[in-house]
């Protein structure tokens, strides 16, 4: 009897033993592992350490206006993750140069024509400057019109500034060109004997780039020939049989310009014309040198 008691204590015991052992170990404190760290780990990026975009330049663009014949375009530059710089800005389908040009120079007149408190040029800075202080294009609310009640003193429409802002930054940063922004004017020293033209090319340049080429002509009359071409005064293909008419083959050789960024892309025969560019077979010799010599301000 002894002897079974004895077994019997001796297993109560060892399950004790046991129960105290498991719970001791369930108390214990967890083990973590670090990860393990080699040489190719990296670090975040600057733009999520300092600010909320990638460094480096912005580009979006619209499309011209039936109305106004304006089409607007926007450079923005980001630096330490943020909006550093900002120009909204336009070009004219008729030619010439920049809204802001024209504006600074006299020739748009919200003030003297429309009453408003501020020229365009002032309310666009405006605008411009509050899009980098909120740093974000949402900030500018719109109403129906386009326009904002968001930034005292500007009553223009601001739509395309919010628009395409929003669309630059979502794109990401794009490598800037090599020329020098603004609008920038040629034209030929005289008006041609045989067909009374004398030629003129305008471009502008935006993030270093050509973004928009007009080239045209004027008469003594003032005419301005691609007008005079569409409105179908010029008539190349009823009295040459062109397969385009002059202001179709002169917006041709434009896009060219654009894509190719250089007007030595443009080669010439001895007839002043060129087999670089598809569909165009009118005299592109006065396009290429004024071009050059346009750009001649922009380096």
């Amino acid at each position: 009897m002894k002897k079974k008691w004895s077994v019997l204590l001796c297993s109560l015991l060892l399950v004790g033993m046991l129960a105290g052992c498991g719970k001791e170990e369930n108390n214990a404190a967890p083990v973590t592992t670090e990860p393990a760290t080699t040489s190719d780990t990296t670090a975040p990026a600057a733009a999520e350490e300092s600010g909320k975009y990638a460094d480096g330049s912005y580009y979006a663009e619209g499309e011209f206006d039936a109305d106004s014949g304006w089409k607007p375009y926007i450079v923005l530059t980001v630096k330490d993750g943020k909006i550093a710089t900002a120009d909204w800005n336009f070009v004219s389908s008729k030619g010439g140069p920049d809204k802001k040009a024209v504006d600074k120079a006299g020739n748009y007149g919200m003030k003297e024509k429309g009453g408003a408190q501020a020229e365009w040029y002032e309310q666009a800075e405006t605008a411009e400057k509050f899009l980098i202080e909120k740093q974000d294009p949402a900030a500018i609310t719109l109403n129906d019109e386009g326009k904002t009640d968001a930034i005292t003193g500007v009553s223009i429409h601001v739509n395309d500034l919010a628009n395409l802002s929003k669309k630059a930054l979502d794109a990401g940063p794009i490598e800037p060109g090599t020329y020098k922004d603004g609008s920038y004017h040629a034209e030929g020293d005289q008006f041609d004997a045989d067909s009374g033209w004398k030629s003129t090319v305008d471009l502008t340049v935006a993030n270093g780039k050509i973004i928009y080429a007009f080239f045209s002509g004027v008469n003594e009359a003032g005419d301005d020939k691609q007008a005079y071409s569409i409105d179908g005064k010029y008539g190349m293909k009823e009295k040459g049989g062109s397969v385009a008419e002059w202001h179709e083959e002169a917006q041709t050789a434009q896009a060219f310009l654009i894509e190719k960024q250089d007007p030595a892309a443009i080669t010439l025969n001895d007839e002043g014309k060129t087999d670089a560019i598809t569909g165009v077979t009118i005299h592109v010799t006065d396009f290429v040198t004024l071009s050059q010599k346009a750009l001649e301000g922009a380096k």
